[in-house]
C-alpha cells in the first residue's frame, strides 16, 4: 500500500471514471488530510486483524494524486515474476516506481521483470489488477473491456503470463463502460461477488456463470446502486493465522444488505474501513489500494 503525498481529484482520470467526483466544499489541503486519515485507519484495521501490510511511502515529487492506487501499476505472482503496466491517464504513468521493487526485492524473491508499459505510446492500456480481476489457482483473467482495457493487450498479458481470457462488456446505469473490472466484480477462494446487471449481454452473462461453476465460486449478485457505492471494489486477504477476510469500504458494507452479508459470512469474515474521502476524489475503494504480494519471502 503507498501512502500518499498528495491525494486528490485528478481530471485527467475523471473521463472515463463515472464513480470519481469533485466535492467542492473541501480545500484540497482538507482532501489530503482526511486521505491520510482514511488511509492510516484502514492500514490499521489491516494489521489488527493480523494481515501483513507493507506500506510505501509516495514521493512528494512528481506529485502523483493517485498514487493511493498502486495495483494499477503492478502486480506480484507467484513464480516470482513483477508485472508493471501501461497507464490511460498520464500523471498515473509517474507512480511506477523501481525504487519499490527493489525495496521489495530485498525481502521477497523476485526472478523475473515483465513491463507492459511500452504500448503507452500507442494509446493501448492495461492498468493492472484494476483492468484484470485474476483467478490465479485456475489460471483465469477476467476483464471487462474500457479505454483503460484493451483487448489485444489482454491477449498478450494471458499469452506471456500464462491465463485464459474471459474477455466480456460491462456498463453503468447510463450504459457508460465500466472503467476497471474490480468495480464490479470481485473474487475470493470460493465465491464471486459481481453486478451481473452490469453485463447486458446475456450470452456474455451466461460464460460469466459458466465460468464461475466449472470453477467452483458462489455467485453473490450486488444491484447497480451497490455497485456505484463500491460494493464490487473488494478483495479477499488472509491474515498470518490464515483466516481470510472480505476487505472493503464503509459505504460499501452499508450498502449490503443482511441477506448479502450472511452469505459472504458463510465464506469469510467481514473487514470494512471508511474511506468516503478517496472513493468520492479518486473514484477507487479498498481493492484499488492493496496491491496483493504472491511472492515467495527469502
Amino acid at each position: 500500500m503507498v501512502r500518499p503525498a498528495h491525494f486528490g481529484y485528478n481530471p485527467e482520470t475523471a473521463t472515463n471514471n463515472a464513480f470519481q467526483s469533485l466535492n467542492p466544499d473541501l480545500t484540497s489541503g482538507q482532501v489530503e488530510q482526511q486521505a491520510l486519515q482514511e488511509f492510516d485507519t484502514f492500514v490499521a484495521r489491516l494489521r489488527d486483524a493480523g494481515v501483513q501490510v507493507h506500506v510505501v511511502e509516495d514521493t512528494t515529487m512528481p506529485i502523483k494524486p493517485d498514487a493511493i492506487f498502486p495495483n494499477n501499476w503492478v502486480t506480484f505472482h507467484q513464480d516470482g515474476t513483477v508485472a508493471t503496466y501501461p497507464m490511460h491517464a498520464p500523471t498515473r504513468r509517474k507512480e511506477r516506481r523501481e525504487d519499490v521493487i527493489e525495496q521489495l526485492s530485498a525481502q521477497f524473491e523476485v526472478r523475473d521483470r515483465v513491463k507492459f508499459e511500452g504500448t503507452e505510446a500507442e494509446g493501448r492500456f492495461l492498468e493492472g489488477t484494476g483492468s484484470l480481476i485474476l483467478d490465479r489457482p485456475n489460471r483465469i483473467a477476467y476483464a471487462c473491456l474500457s479505454p483503460r482495457t484493451e483487448t489485444a493487450l489482454l491477449e498478450t498479458f494471458c499469452n506471456k503470463m500464462g491465463y485464459k481470457k474471459v474477455a466480456f462488456t460491462a456498463v453503468d446505469g447510463d450504459g457508460k463502460a465500466i472503467y476497471h473490472t474490480n468495480v464490479m466484480m470481485a473474487l475470493g477462494v470460493d465465491f464471486v461477488v459481481i453486478c451481473l446487471d452490469a453485463v447486458p449481454d446475456k450470452a456474455e452473462q451466461q460464460f460469466l456463470k459458466d465460468q464461475f461453476a466449472a470453477t467452483g465460486k458462489a455467485i453473490i449478485e450486488i444491484s447497480l446502486d451497490q455497485m456505484m457505492a463500491f460494493a464490487g471494489n473488494m478483495l479477499q486477504v488472509a491474515g498470518k493465522d490464515g483466516t481470510p477476510y472480505l476487505v472493503m469500504s464503509e459505504q460499501a458494507y452499508q450498502s449490503l444488505n443482511p441477506a448479502q452479508v450472511e452469505l459472504i459470512g458463510q465464506y469469510t469474515q467481514i473487514l470494512h474501513s471508511p474511506l468516503y474521502t478517496i472513493e468520492q476524489h479518486g473514484g477507487g475503494s479498498a481493492r484499488c489500494m492493496m496491491a496483493e504480494i504472491f511472492l515467495e519471502e527469502k
